[in-house]
């Protein structure tokens, strides 16, 4: 029985010999891991054979998010694709890496007990836990009026309605590095924002100048909506004189605050020996920092200065390699170094959303399927074997809406159209996916206004940022509507961290059509409707982290479309990444 190899696969690696060749034809790597086994083992001179595939392991661990391979769990997370392959064993498999050249000086491998390192992810996650135990180990802030700051907190949060926040602020207050956490709207802005008051009025009684804050986001959607949400707390709970003390400050993307450098793409302008000169530094969405962000931002922050990670654990994590947060919460918070700020109760949905909300996150999936067919006006399960015709009138009025704002020229219409809908996919590609539900909606509108869109650029067209532009100040997440002016010509206009810009269509390259966008892309984003299709049950991307992210990103109405078993796979499956980071800081204190 032979086996028929197509030469155009560019997932197979033709060339691969061996053990690589037969995890690589079953599935389990890539042509890409392969390449990166088989030149580390040729340069090194390394002919074991399970030396190398731990090498293509590790590869593949990195391109799925993890920053290391456990080689004691990873035949078990491959499951079925590499039950019929020879695995090594685990004893003889360390055996062989032990005495590797892989891991000798200078080593591109790091061994600690069964995680197996890239050199670079062993030396960044060292280097975070460091910072994070020399963070934790320093006398605590001085408090220069601790009446004052009592009073402070009681003004600021008062009654019982927000008992978490103030105990929160007050936690932050007393320390120098903060993991606050908490769902969507449980008061996670709100407490920064009066924590921010309390710290000025603490700096103004000691004398001191006022403090240098900054506020930062991994994404510039995420960065401007923290400082809209911030200025709007301001402007509802703090006094004249709060607002005073704290000053004028903007939010800016990560990248932005450590300063971008032409040369590198993992190094900044700001590091160990050229801080960041704020006293205070806020960063919200911090479940979506990858570890080698994380690494950067704490050795550019100086030791005095306070630092709040803001974020939601049960999340997504960053695209990117790492799962920073959770390792926070597990470890630093965990072990002890630093005491906990989380906040249980949300304000911001309605029962039937925080209700759905709270069941994925407490792993109740019975709960979650009868809040989804319990026929409230806020939640909807659309089980139908064909959901088009449902989905169509959902969606299609507030495209329409968007269109013909769009045409008559109302920018305001268009971008408040654009986010009363989210139509969410878990998938780029297949029938779920992203690319698939454009184009439907496309073909939708043309039925509609018998418009044939032959244009890329047409009236109405919703546009996703996809990276980041410093020269034009439009960052990765930003979203705009393609309008038409009065003298016929079209401008995209788009809403950023910088205000609300317009452009030529020409003018702008990383941009993606937004009548769908993924799961993942909507992170640190909201929208007052949410429809979620949830991908089939063969989808390694059904997780419950992805769920909950999805769900939690409407602030009215979600629509979950899908079948029972898909979402109970979900439910039942969690997004983990193999780290060490969570291990280490868990460990007894020590320097």
């Amino acid at each position: 029985m032979t086996t028929t190899v197509d030469e155009f696969d560019s997932t197979l690696a033709l060339t691969a010999t061996g053990i690589l060749r037969d995890f690589n034809m079953a599935g389990v790597i890539l042509a890409a891991d392969v390449h990166v086994a088989s030149r580390l083992t040729a340069l090194l001179a390394e002919s074991n054979e399970s030396v190398a595939l731990a090498c293509a392991l590790v590869a593949r661990a990195v391109r799925a998010g993890s920053i290391c391979l456990d080689l004691a769990e990873v035949r078990d997370e491959v499951g079925e694709d590499g039950e019929e392959l020879a695995w090594p064993a685990l004893d003889e498999w360390l055996a062989a890496l032990a005495v590797s050249p892989l891991l000798a000086d200078p080593r591109p491998l790091h061994l600690e007990d069964t995680r197996l390192y890239f050199d670079r992810y062993w030396r960044e996650e060292e280097q975070v836990e460091q910072d994070l135990r020399r963070r934790a180990g320093r006398t605590a802030p001085e408090i220069a009026d601790e009446r004052a700051l009592l009073a402070g907190l009681d003004r600021l949060f008062p009654g019982t309605a927000y008992v978490e926040q103030r105990n929160a602020a007050e936690t932050a207050a007393r320390q120098w590095t903060t993991v606050l956490t908490g769902g969507p709207g449980t008061g996670k802005t709100t407490t920064v924002a009066g924590l921010l008051a309390v710290l000025a009025e603490q700096a103004e009684i000691a004398g001191d100048r006022r403090p240098w804050i900054a506020l930062t986001a991994p994404t510039g959607k995420a960065a401007g909506r923290l400082e809209e949400a911030v200025r709007r707390e301001m402007t509802q709970r703090l006094d004249a004189k709060d607002t005073e003390r704290l000053g004028d400050f903007h939010a800016r993307t990560l990248h932005m605050l450590l300063g971008g450098r032409p040369d590198s793409s993992t190094r900044f302008r700001h590091d160990r020996d050229n801080r960041l000169p704020h006293d205070i530094i806020v960063v919200d969405e911090t479940s979506m920092v990858s570890l080698t962000m994380m690494a950067r931002l704490l050795e550019a922050v100086r030791p005095e200065a306070r630092l709040i990670l803001v974020g939601d654990p049960d999340q997504l994590a960053s695209i990117e390699a790492g799962a920073v947060l959770a390792d926070l919460v597990d470890g630093l918070v965990g072990g002890g170094h630093i005491e906990a700020a989380e906040l249980r109760t949300s304000h911001r949905f309605g029962s039937e959303i925080g209700d759905l909300a709270l069941a994925v996150r407490e792993d109740r999936p019975e709960d979650v399927l009868a809040v989804l067919r319990s026929g409230g006006d806020r939640v909807r399960f659309i089980e139908d074997d064909d959901p088009r015709e449902a989905l169509r009138s959902a969606l299609l009025p507030d495209v329409l809406a968007i269109r013909q704002a769009a045409e008559a020229g109302d920018t305001d219409a268009a971008l408040e159209a654009l986010d009363r809908h989210r139509l969410l996919c878990a998938h780029r590609e297949g029938p779920w996916g992203v690319n698939y539900w454009n184009r439907t909606v496309e073909r939708w509108i043309t039925e509609e206004t018998e418009d044939p869109l032959w244009d890329t650029w047409y009236v109405g067209r919703p546009v996703l940022v996809t990276a980041n532009d410093y020269a034009l100040g439009i960052y990765n997440g930003d979203v705009g509507v393609t309008i038409r002016l009065p003298n016929g010509s079209l401008r995209v206009f788009i809403n950023s961290s910088r205000g609300r810009l317009d452009f030529a269509p020409s003018r702008l390259g990383n941009i993606e059509t937004l009548h769908a966008m993924t799961i993942h892309k909507a992170q640190g984003s909201q929208a007052a409707e949410v429809t979620v299709l949830m991908p089939g049950e063969e989808s390694r991307l059904l997780t419950r982290e992805l769920f909950y992210t999805a769900v939690t990103r409407a602030q009215d109405r979600v629509r979950v479309v899908g079948t029972e078993a898909a979402l109970r796979l979900a439910l039942s499956r969690r997004a983990l990444r193999a780290t060490g980071l969570q291990q280490r800081l868990s460990q007894a204190t020590g320097q």
